[in-house]
């Protein structure tokens, strides 16, 4: 709201001065505020990796062209008689687009690599293309004896070398696209206003390829309020709770590492957060700084804390999720409906509720339910757990609630991709655990933020369903989320999803 405010037409424009001198100044104290490197929309995490994913779609895209050309060449050889063409005649189209999927991964294709040139793509493409052509000439050498490429090779050869040209081009763009728009850029936070800390934004300054957003410094009396421009946000405990931790990708300690004492105190309490926490060294020249700086653009530094979720088995998941859920989504349905339509019969006010909570990397997600108390005894905090015999829960909320299927809409968000169909169960923004606010309870209880919230999970099929009475409480929970994120798998989430409605049903103590 604040840049449309203060947009450069409007303070002209039917002002007075002193108007325009209240914009100005907002304009500069926005100006600090934000810093040099903050865009104008800030893009949460989960949804940057977005485009990290987009890698693997598009090798599966190049995967499916080669098989297609390899099966064009082959007919063209056979004439359209491909059952009768004999294995000798096979194997070189096979053993070409083999060689070709192979060269284009080893020559690092499917990395989004920031400094890569489209010549260079474009070369690697065609000598990747070059090199299959040669292993299927060689193929037939041998089977054949031919002393020239077969026609056939040649037409694939040309058509797989003009198509994948114009496939890479089209990818090249789309990078190129992304990045500008700032969803490739990493996002970082820096602890220590020190002058490590000063010689890496210079060098962020001058390439512009990381997005440093503020720096932390316990030391606040003795800190200017900004470091060339980039503001001093607060100490280390504001960090903690900072509501800029959902979008960044890196917290950088700047310390001088001979600080042993200050660095070690640093690094145990930021453990607390879900973000990858790493620790600046070898900034004394520009070198160093060059070299810290790559590592932050293209990959993580060496990690002091944090699981970082890896790639492929988050594309995996992510995959997972939408095809059982899409299923799930058409099987339950019908059941949807009916719910619906008791709860409106059962009690005035809306079908669904809506709740805050946290989502991945510490995220705020609004979080899908049948409504299942009184529209005038909502409580969107979660700051008075429900209890037995809870008067706010309508008749239809008891049922749905003990049964979970008050939980159903959840799948949309599964399918938009705020939470999985297993994970550390969402909770509400603010929960409380008795007089206290859980999140107080347990140092380690943003670990479970460390992958997305999901719809059923580990801790709910070992008995830890419900309300959270005291920290013991608390304190399991957090401890099967982490084990859950830790062992993470295909055939975990297979076994979870399985245990979960036996579990529920089974489940005679659980408030719900």
């Amino acid at each position: 709201m604040l840049i449309d405010l203060i947009r450069p037409e409007a303070t002209n424009a039917g002002l007075n001065q002193t108007q325009a001198d209240q914009r100005a100044r907002l304009t500069e104290a926005l100006h600090v505020r934000r810093g040099p490197f903050r865009p104008q929309r800030l893009v949460s995490l989960r949804e940057r990796k977005s485009g990290y994913w987009a890698a693997y779609v598009f090798r599966m895209v190049d995967i499916c062209a080669l098989v297609f050309f390899g099966f064009l060449g082959i007919s063209a050889h056979s004439a359209g008689q491909i059952l009768a063409l004999p294995v000798g005649d096979v194997l070189p189209f096979l053993c070409a687009t083999i060689t070709v999927a192979m060269s284009l991964s080893a020559f690092g294709l499917y990395r989004l690599n920031r400094t890569e040139k489209l010549w260079e793509r474009l070369m690697k493409v065609a000598g990747s293309v070059g090199m299959g052509a040669i292993a299927g000439f060689a193929v037939t050498s041998l089977i054949h004896g031919a002393t020239a490429f077969p026609p056939a090779l040649e037409m694939w050869a040309a058509a797989t070398l003009a198509f994948f040209s114009l496939l890479h081009l089209l990818w090249f763009t789309t990078v190129a696209r992304w990045r500008r728009q700032g969803r490739l850029t990493p996002n970082i936070v820096i602890v220590g206003a020190t002058k490590h800390a000063q010689r890496l934004i210079d060098g962020a300054l001058a390439r512009r390829d990381v997005n440093i957003l503020g720096i932390f410094d316990d030391r606040l009396a003795r800190n200017p309020d900004t470091v060339l421009g980039v503001p001093v946000l607060g100490d280390t405990n504001a960090l903690l709770s900072h509501k800029i931790t959902p979008y960044v990708d890196q917290i950088v300690v700047a310390l001088d590492p001979s600080a042993k004492g200050r660095v070690k105190d640093i690094i145990t309490r930021l453990k607390s957060l879900p973000n990858e926490v790493s620790l600046l060294v070898d900034m004394h020249n520009d070198e160093g700084r060059e070299a810290a700086l790559s590592r932050m653009a293209d990959q993580p530094l060496a990690r002091v804390s944090g699981i970082t979720e890896d790639d492929k088995r988050a594309f995996n998941k992510r995959i997972q999720d939408m095809i059982i859920g899409l299923i799930a989504l058409i099987v339950f349905a019908p059941i949807m409906v009916v719910i619906a339509a008791l709860i409106k019969l059962d009690s005035p006010g809306p079908v669904f509720f809506r709740q805050r909570r946290h989502g991945f990397n510490n995220e705020a997600i609004m979080v899908w339910k049948f409504r299942s108390m009184r529209t005038d005894a909502e409580d969107a905090t979660a700051a008075q757990q429900v209890t037995a015999g809870d008067e706010r829960v309508t008749r239809i909320g008891r049922i749905i609630r003990k049964t979970s299927l008050d939980e159903l809409p959840q799948l949309f968000n599964v399918i938009m991709g705020e939470m999985s169909l297993v994970g550390p169960r969402p909770h509400a923004i603010g929960m409380k655990t008795g007089p206290d606010e859980s999140a107080r309870l347990v140092a380690e209880y943003a670990w479970r933020h460390r992958m997305k919230p999901g719809m059923t999970g580990w801790a709910a099929v070992n008995g830890s369903r419900g309300p959270l009475h005291n920290a013991d409480d608390v304190r399991r929970r957090i401890s099967l989320d982490v084990d859950y994120i830790e062992r993470q798998s295909l055939w975990l989430d297979l076994y979870i999803m399985m245990m979960t409605l036996p579990c529920i049903l089974g489940d005679r103590k659980a408030i719900r």
